[in-house]
């Protein structure tokens, strides 16, 4: 059987009454980079406490390269390093000493501590900054001597927890090409992001996990197939009534409708049929349009698509559709 990098099977955690994660189940290949998408509250975190040995699963295990999580959690913790969503190097040492420490604390080799300290230095494009305490590095800079600390061991896995977070768009830019490089040298990556935008660019795959459970795990390319379902067209009309939810409901392309007040959003998986049917019909029956706007979906309406949201409110989409559906495969 072909060795996983991670192997997740009905894994559980509840705090009291709250489960927190509720039986989830998926695999990683090595060399894969996985993306696991959820807003906050989801259960990303805690996933992510449990995968890397911090948390103990209230059922359910996990395993690392082999490795179970809760039964042998030394050798699980050598395959894999972790960078946490705030930096947690020390801000009154340098980058240098920052390596230095976290190369001692996973026993790195002295022979081997100081050159992979400047390579990692080097390839984060710190080298020339190695001396200077952290506590005047930029925010980017100091996501980049987290990443290097978690790296000093060279591991095999890599857990990313919203590594741009309250970055800005070059620090972003830099990070992701970082995560792509790491990749391409051979490195399994685990993502965590709220950001979709950033999980289709990265990923080879991802899972949406919501109230603790997954929704889908699934290629980029098939999520924004999803996506291209869920997009919307708002349109506010001058005195709307039950006529015009109930025309305009059904009007071309349209798959569900959501009033908001006096705003009516349609979700359509045809946005320029939609809009032209909308001002036929207001042309048609002499109503005012006072605003109409065409939007691409929020990560909100995929979450909602998928979990059986839609369905609740109208619409003919349930998550099992797409759950799972790619299975363990992987595309790019």
């Amino acid at each position: 059987m072909p060795e996983t990098a991670i192997e997740v099977d009905a894994l559980t955690r509840d705090y009291g009454p709250l489960r927190a994660v509720d039986g989830i189940s998926f695999s990683v290949a090595p060399g894969e980079v996985f993306g696991f998408l959820g807003p906050n509250g989801a259960g990303k975190t805690t996933t992510v406490r449990m995968l890397t040995t911090i948390l103990t699963p209230t059922s359910g295990s996990a395993r690392i390269f082999g490795h179970d999580v809760s039964h042998d959690s030394y050798q699980a913790r050598l395959q894999f390093g972790v960078v946490p969503e705030e930096s947690n190097i020390f801000t009154e040492l340098s980058a240098w000493d920052n390596l230095m420490f976290s190369a001692r604390l996973y026993q790195v080799p002295r022979g081997e501590r100081e050159r992979r300290a400047e390579e990692l230095l080097r390839m984060f494009d710190l080298w020339d900054k190695r001396d200077e305490k952290t506590q005047v590095f930029s925010r980017g800079m100091r996501r980049k001597v987290t990443i290097a600390m978690s790296l000093i061991h060279t591991p095999r896995l890599l857990f990313l927890d919203e590594p741009t977070s309250g970055l800005d768009v070059q620090s972003t830019r830099a990070i992701h090409d970082q995560v792509r490089a790491l990749n391409q040298a051979g490195m399994t990556i685990f993502l965590t992001t709220h950001r979709l935008e950033e999980a289709n660019s990265l990923c080879h795959r991802i899972a949406i996990i919501d109230h603790g459970r997954l929704a889908a795990t699934d290629t980029p390319a098939n999520l924004r197939a999803i996506m291209r379902q869920v997009q919307s067209v708002e349109v506010q009309i001058e005195g709307v009534g039950a006529d015009d939810i109930k025309a305009l409901g059904s009007a071309a392309g349209v798959t569900r409708l959501v009033r908001q007040g006096q705003m009516l959003r349609l979700y359509t998986s045809d946005p320029v049929s939609t809009i032209r049917a909308i001002l036929e019909y207001a042309d048609r029956n002499g109503r005012t349009v006072n605003s109409l706007a065409a939007g691409g979906p929020s990560l909100e309406d995929v979450f909602l698509y998928l979990t059986g949201g839609a369905a609740a409110i109208g619409g003919e989409t349930p998550a099992s559709q797409m759950a799972n559906a790619a299975g363990n495969g992987r595309s790019k």
